[in-house]
């Protein structure tokens, strides 16, 4: 069994544009895979393991990924952390550990990323973001990636001083221009694009006349967008069970997966007056497929001995 761990995950030769179209390869084919819902299990003060399993029958791999998010670890500690564990699929035999803190935030802002270019209108200028921690970088940097050249004005939403941190992580991008505002009605009513990473707020972020005909929304995790439901012209998710049991999963207008409009069996922006909302939960698959691909990768990793009974009765 091969260990990769934080370190030696950051430092595999992989680019981010590699785990983006890894993203999309597996947003294609996800009616070839086995992905039973995610487990989540909450404890108090907005604690949660959550496991997720997966079968990917094309690359012979069966995964499972655990993420808790344990506030009580202190400020200077990530709250949220996971591991994942590859299995040969016919064989049974465990393949790996994984660290799965570097690839979340990367596959996590790689599908955001996508969901900006498959839903944002055309001529989009500005992005809105709140919440500047890990996976709004990782989603930025794989933005700048696929639009390097692009004029953006990007509207930060003031917290600490984590927008002057995140502004200085740019600069070296003439295409950009950073604005750093206290109100989040400002940055929702003036940008084409609007990414929350929050990851919890009990109210909504705006009411609804803030949002402007045209935008997008990508909430990462879920909150602070609950009244768009209602009057936004389409929304689109990730996995239909991870959405269906939302307060007013049934009042949307329209609803689509990210998969079936990209292989055409459902439409998706039609015209650059909708207002569109993404929820993308997180899918399992992309955590297994890109952490196999780090395994077939890391021909040099730590390898530790895993003994398993080699008789029947073995008792």
């Amino acid at each position: 069994m091969k260990i990769l761990d934080y370190d030696y995950v950051r430092q595999l030769p992989v680019t981010p544009l590699q785990i983006y179209n890894w993203v999309e390869e597996m947003l294609y084919n996800k009616d070839k895979v086995i992905l039973p819902p995610k487990i989540s299990m909450k404890m108090p003060n907005h604690s949660f393991y959550n496991v997720m399993p997966c079968i990917i029958p094309d690359s012979n791999v069966m995964g499972v990924k655990v993420i808790t998010r344990l506030p009580s670890r202190g400020e200077d500690t990530p709250s949220l952390t996971s591991q994942i564990i590859l299995y040969d699929l016919m064989s049974g035999n465990l393949k790996a550990l994984v660290d799965g803190n570097y690839i979340t935030a990367m596959r996590t802002g790689s599908v955001a990323a996508h969901s900006l270019k498959l839903f944002a209108r055309n001529n989009f200028k500005s992005i809105g973001i709140i919440g500047l921690g890990i996976t709004a970088t990782a989603t930025f940097d794989i933005i700048t990636h696929l639009y390097p050249e692009r004029e953006m004005l990007i509207k930060l939403y003031r917290y600490k001083n984590q927008a002057e941190q995140f502004i200085s992580r740019y600069n070296n991008y003439n295409n950009l221009r950073f604005s750093i505002e206290d109100n989040i009605e400002d940055i929702i009513s003036n940008s084409d694009i609007i990414i929350s990473c929050v990851t919890y707020t009990e109210d909504n972020f705006a009411s609804d006349e803030f949002y402007k005909e045209g935008c997008t929304v990508i909430p990462v995790h879920t909150r602070g967008f609950q009244n768009c439901d209602l009057f936004f012209d389409k929304v689109y998710g990730d996995d239909t069970g991870h959405v269906e049991g939302f307060r007013y999963f049934k009042q949307f207008k329209q609803f689509a997966e990210v998969s079936d409009v990209l292989l055409g069996k459902k439409k998706g922006r039609e015209n650059d007056s909708e207002r569109i909302l993404v929820y993308n939960i997180g899918l399992a698959m992309h955590d297994v497929y890109i952490a196999n691909k780090y395994y077939l990768v890391a021909t040099d990793a730590k390898d530790l001995d895993f003994t398993q009974p080699t008789k029947k009765m073995w008792l």
